[in-house]
């Protein structure tokens, strides 16, 4: 089957059209700048190159239409006909409480989906574009949205409640939801796979450490705690993002600053985190040049990102009663040594021994990079949330076909 999947964004789309049969993408590629004259579609078909194309792209429809033209081109394409996509699955960040799984997309979803845009009013909104600009111009095509937020639902109330008056979640749905859940799931089931054991034996913290960084405590498959909450901002140190802080502090400085709400917004979310401490980058690459070359607030702001991972580790051990793996994904936490041999120092109490030499090593694939007598097992998993939403509409589209 062919998914073509969709991840929208205020003035980005990115995609891939992927044959769910071999799980090979057929090509891939983004459309930035949308609303602009100066717009970009980058589209790179398997195993040719990357082809760059600048435009005005005035919405989400329009690039959409651009997607689909390069992917039909004679030159450039992948297929002869939109017949050829059998379904679209879409990035659908928030699902709240109404969503604890992937959904065919039905006229009452998407009411139920715009139910949900104030709790996430930066993210949902775009979904919701690019879906109906799908629809306008797939209106045969099957659609499916996989949410964020589903795969964190198994969460038990003690632990997505927060101390709060009980009226604010009553009256606007106040709790912790938590975020990349498409990847978690993946990466918990994928390393499931490689350790050759079922799933619901094991007890895994998953770091899914990127610009954006989260951890979950997986307990048999499930979800059971995340650091994120009710929005992206919760948690660990980010690249731009403050992750946890004393909640008074956002207050004081509002009043200090003399700052409005948008513009403590954007304090916590892009002036802060790596960036706002190293005052270099929020860029883990740039953060680590720094520190070689013996930055002092660089070598600092490391220390206090890893600190965090570690303490969530440790925490969420406790929450589950025992550790069976620790797993590191996405951009960082795939490709940094440095993080991840930082994140686990002092976890040795708990059974924790990283191999330094396998840490080392990289590989495009799952592997373990703990020591053979390590307790706990350390596992680098690629994530492929784009795979995993295409597996995803594939399954629940299957049964319509017949």
């Amino acid at each position: 089957m062919n998914v073509l999947v969709i991840n929208c964004g205020s003035s980005t789309i990115k995609y891939q059209l992927i044959n769910t049969d071999d799980q090979q993408a057929l090509a891939a590629g983004s459309v930035e700048r949308i609303g602009m004259a100066d717009a970009v579609l980058s589209h790179q078909p398997q195993g040719r190159e990357k082809v760059r194309v600048t435009g005005e792209i005035l919405d989400h429809i329009q690039a959409i239409e651009y997607t689909l033209a390069i992917l039909l081109s004679p030159q450039y394409g992948v297929i002869r006909d939109t017949s050829e996509i059998d379904a679209v699955g879409h990035r659908v960040v928030h699902g709240g409480e109404k969503f604890s799984g992937s959904v065919i997309l039905t006229d009452e979803v998407m009411a139920q989906i715009r139910e949900c845009i104030e709790l996430a009013p930066l993210h949902n909104p775009h979904n919701v574009r690019g879906i109906e600009a799908c629809q306008r111009l797939m209106p045969n095509v099957p659609e499916v949205a996989v949410f964020d937020t589903a795969f964190h639902q198994t969460m038990p109330d003690y632990a997505y409640m927060y101390a709060l008056p009980w009226k604010l979640y009553e009256r606007h749905a106040i709790r912790r939801y938590g975020f990349h859940g498409t990847s978690h799931g993946w990466v918990a089931a994928r390393t499931a796979e490689l350790l050759g054991k079922p799933i619901s034996s094991l007890k895994m913290v998953t770091c899914h450490l990127g610009n954006g960084c989260s951890i979950a405590a997986v307990d048999g498959g499930k979800s059971v705690d995340t650091s994120m909450g009710f929005t992206p901002l919760e948690g660990l140190v980010m690249g731009t993002r403050s992750g946890d802080i004393d909640p008074a502090i956002i207050l004081h400085v509002i009043g200090k600053e003399d700052l409005n709400v948008h513009e403590a917004t954007a304090l916590l979310n892009k002036h802060s985190g790596m960036l706002g401490l190293s005052g270099v980058s929020g860029d883990m690459r740039e953060i680590e040049a720094q520190v070689e070359a013996g930055d002092t607030k660089a070598k600092l702001a490391l220390r206090v990102y890893c600190y965090r991972i570690r303490k969530y580790i440790a925490a969420y051990a406790g929450a589950m009663g025992g550790l069976d793996t620790i797993v590191f994904t996405a951009g960082v936490g795939e490709n940094s040594s440095l993080v991840r041999r930082l994140s686990c120092e002092g976890l040795t109490f708990m059974g924790v021994e990283l191999d330094d030499t396998l840490n080392g090593i990289r590989s495009k694939t799952g592997r373990v990079i703990s020591t053979n007598t390590s307790k706990v097992k350390v596992v680098v998993m690629p994530t492929n949330e784009e795979l995993a939403i295409a597996l995803e509409t594939a399954r629940l589209v299957a049964p319509l076909r017949g």
